[in-house]
């Protein structure tokens, strides 16, 4: 009985008979807990074994196409049997299918293309509905045909159905159903856009530079009675693309038991190894391939990775991502690794900071651009950050589609401020930094800019008031406060809310040095937006200052551990 195997299979990962990682065990206590409620008013959902075994016995129609095991019928592994068990097994009370949405992480070699080619045949074969469109989508025409030929090649090689499908116009065509397969790919101008899909296939979702191609996919679902949408990939090292910066990061909250966060229409896998383990361990290697490890060559092979790896060090960021199927941020000339930022978040609001003195840095870039505002506290030793942004609503969807982030999201979560017109209104910017001070009674010593185009802005703010300062942009002034943020973030000293604009930013962020090896950020080299994290190290500049005692001017700022005055 398929149910109880999936018990036992849970039981085995969560007291340890089945090396598995951290996310891996929660998927299985999400599966029992799952279990335990099947069929309450709170809990509607059902198990039904026969659709389970309806995939899982598809799959053995097919023989291995590569590898040792090459021209072997496919028998399902225990991770594939427990993870396609749940997506085909659970259904609601009118017989649909539970998960409309799919996100599996695990190392290469493990059957990802084999996996999503048996579901792509499964489901142009009217198993999910009839007149189904399948789409196996990814940036590059040859990404998005790997899937599209791994299931033609299975098909050809199955006996039972290479007469039941055929190949015209680029199409994998099931005449019966009436359903096709179909490759996609942004390099072909083809985005899902005008589709009617059934099934979106999308393989290694961490080379997608945005989450378009996905949203697209998900938007032309709306009218299918139980579409899926399945995502499969390795990790990779830019921790600004969406499958690190939205999928994985929602589907670890997702899965954590202790997180009140729910989507029960949402299936989530992730194999890889935990903080602490050491890649030198083979132990440990099962928790991201476990497949590769249940036979003696998938070992072997792992081994000559890592010696390799070992060897050649710039081999090591492959080794990493493919094989141990860790997220790693290693842009060259990178400021800050953003698992050290991530490191540093904690949930705070202005209201934590009620009454304290701070610094606010502005970047304003140009007018057409994004603007940015920063607000800087210190508070028990730790430095806070909060961080603020607006753009000008007429350049929204133009700078969306060349920056390749959504913007609007940011904007309807409150982290971006859109401003009338073609370009930003400085004055909104004066008004949110009045409208901070005095509903939370914060004592702005000084607000901080880049001279550049700042003039106007900054009389304005000296008429109110403020005591404003002007950042130059060389290495002397701004290298010591860049090296001194980083220094906080690897040392734990500082506290953000996980502003995505801002860790965007961060993401995108190059360096350069000079002779003496001093460094600041270099908005010449960094092709994406940096302005958010350019406003805190403006700010940082006169943080900096003013925790070695001040400058003749500002003698009269008093400091303690909270800047109190």
């Amino acid at each position: 009985m398929l149910r109880e195997w999936l018990i036992e299979y849970s039981q085995d990962v969560l007291n340890g008979n089945i090396v598995a990682c951290q996310k891996h065990k929660w998927a299985c206590q999400r599966f029992l807990r799952d279990i335990e409620r099947e069929g309450t008013e709170d809990f509607p959902y059902l198990f039904d074994e026969e659709k389970a075994y309806k995939f899982l016995n598809w799959m053995t129609l097919f023989k291995h196409t590569k590898g040792v095991l090459e021209g072997q019928h496919i028998q399902p592994a225990p991770i594939q049997i427990f993870i396609f068990g749940n997506i085909y097994g659970w259904v609601k009370p009118n017989g649909f299918r539970r998960f409309k949405k799919v996100y599996w992480q695990v190392a290469k070699k493990n059957g990802k293309s084999q996996s999503l080619s048996c579901v792509g045949s499964f489901e142009a074969s009217a198993f999910g509905e009839a007149n189904a469109q399948v789409y196996c989508a990814a940036t590059k025409t040859d990404q998005a045909k790997i899937v599209w030929d791994e299931i033609w090649k299975q098909i050809e090689g199955c006996d039972a159905l290479k007469d039941k499908f055929r190949v015209r116009y680029g199409k994998i065509e099931h005449p019966k159903s009436g359903s096709f397969i179909k490759a996609l790919s942004k390099e072909d101008g083809k985005r899902g856009d005008g589709v009617h899909t059934q099934c979106g296939i999308v393989d290694e979702l961490h080379l997608h530079e945005t989450s378009e191609m996905l949203d697209n996919l998900a938007s032309s679902m709306a009218a299918r009675q139980q579409p899926l949408l399945i995502a499969i990939t390795t990790a990779g090292f830019n921790l600004s693309h969406p499958a690190y910066r939205v999928e994985y990061k929602y589907v670890s909250e997702l899965l954590d038991p202790n997180n009140p966060k729910e989507n029960e229409t949402y299936f989530a896998m992730v194999n890889e190894l935990d903080p602490n383990d050491k890649i030198e361990d083979p132990t440990v290697w099962e928790k991201a391939n476990p497949i590769l490890c249940s036979y003696p060559e998938g070992i072997e092979f792992i081994k000559e990775e890592l010696n390799l790896a070992l060897q050649v060090p710039d081999k090591m960021r492959g080794f990493l991502t493919k094989n141990m199927n860790v997220w790693i941020d290693s842009k060259p000339d990178g400021y800050l690794p953003l698992n050290k930022w991530k490191e540093c978040e904690e949930e705070f609001t202005l209201e934590d900071m009620r009454g304290l003195p701070c610094i606010v840095g502005v970047d304003l870039s140009a007018k057409i651009d994004l603007t940015s505002l920063s607000f800087l506290f210190i508070k028990n030793g730790f430095l806070y950050v909060h961080n603020h942004s607006f753009m000008p609503e007429d350049t929204l969807e133009q700078k969306r589609k060349s920056d390749k982030v959504d913007y609007w999201l940011w904007k309807e979560q409150g982290y971006i401020t859109m401003t009338p017109g073609s370009v930003v209104d400085y004055e909104f910017l004066e008004a949110y930094i009045e409208k901070i001070e005095n509903e939370y009674e914060l004592k702005i010593l000084e607000v901080c800019s880049d001279p550049w185009n700042a003039s106007q802005f900054m009389q304005n703010l000296d008429k109110k008031g403020y005591l404003t300062v002007e950042i130059r942009q060389g290495i002397q002034t701004l290298g010591p406060a860049t090296k001194d943020f980083r220094e906080r973030v690897f040392s734990k000293k500082v506290i953000h809310n996980g502003n995505p604009v801002l860790t965007w930013s961060i993401g995108n962020a190059v360096t350069r040095k000079d002779a003496n090896e001093n460094f600041m950020l270099d908005k010449s080299k960094s092709t994406e937006r940096i302005d958010p994290i350019a406003s805190v190290i403006n700010a940082n500049v006169r943080t900096v200052v003013l925790e070695q005692g001040g400058q003749p001017d500002l003698n009269d700022h008093i400091l303690s551990d909270d800047w109190s005055l």
